[in-house]
């Protein structure tokens, strides 16, 4: 929060605007974290990875994006593998106490995570001399912040390793990665940059299990790897000659 705030672009970025998106982000926020404290991280993740399913309705109608023929081959691969995740939850365990529960949340936040990514671009488009997104994103942790902080009181211990892993999170799992993210969706198209953060689910069951021994139900693994390969694929299709990313015009026009 006040690695944004030391950023003029954000202090100059406040409009009416903001305020809807980040009701988005904070709600993305909320119901991830829930999410993982009810299922398994893996499910968590790989259901919040299922934007880019949303943002093929909101692309072309929001921010006027044209979606390319390979959208239509990427996305039915993610809803399938969103369903394998949905009908794959392990038995309820200590890190999962209410898989199915947790699913429905996840999914959940796979949705207002589009609105968050379709929200942040098209303020990009819009305001491209100022940091908007990144008022927006203080916006949404203030309203998370508002929201959980009567569920967190009263603060009985806090020791100083808690308050160390607070700081790092804050810092660099937060802040700095939100800089890179906001300044980044100026000019990725917003389906692209949800394909791209699909990335991130390929190291978050690898690390829950080395730490936590938590282990995905084998159709949530089948479901989560459809994901990351039909992300990989639309990556690389994106990425060929002569492509036109989405919401560019080509030069001889």
């Amino acid at each position: 929060m006040v690695l944004y705030l030391l950023l003029p672009g954000a202090r100059r970025g406040w409009t009416w605007r903001v305020l809807p998106i980040g009701l988005a982000y904070a709600a993305t926020m909320i119901l991830y974290v829930l999410a993982n404290k009810l299922t398994t991280s893996a499910n968590a993740i790989f259901l919040q990875s299922t934007a880019p399913f949303y943002l093929l309705l909101l692309g072309p109608f929001a921010l006027r994006e044209p979606i390319a023929k390979i959208d239509f081959a990427v996305v039915p691969a993610i809803a399938a593998g969103a369903l394998l995740l949905l009908l794959g939850s392990a038995p309820a365990a200590a890190t999962a106490p209410h898989p199915g529960q947790g699913n429905l949340i996840a999914a959940a936040s796979g949705a207002t995570w589009a609105l968050t990514i379709a929200g942040l671009r098209w303020m990009g488009k819009r305001s491209p001399a100022t940091d908007a997104a990144a008022a927006t994103v203080i916006v949404g942790n203030l309203i998370a912040f508002a929201v959980c902080l009567p569920l967190a009181l009263p603060v009985t211990h806090a020791s100083g390793t808690d308050l160390e892993v607070l700081l790092y999170i804050g810092v660099f799992q937060v802040a700095l990665a939100y800089v890179f993210l906001t300044r980044s969706l100026r000019e990725v198209p917003a389906l692209e940059a949800a394909i791209l953060l699909l990335v991130e689910p390929v190291f978050n069951p690898l690390w829950t299990w080395l730490v936590h021994g938590e282990r995905p139900g084998t159709l949530a693994i089948a479901g989560g790897a459809i994901i990351v390969m039909a992300a990989f694929a639309e990556s690389v299709w994106q990425a060929g000659p002569g492509r036109v990313p989405a919401g560019q015009v080509p030069a001889d026009r």
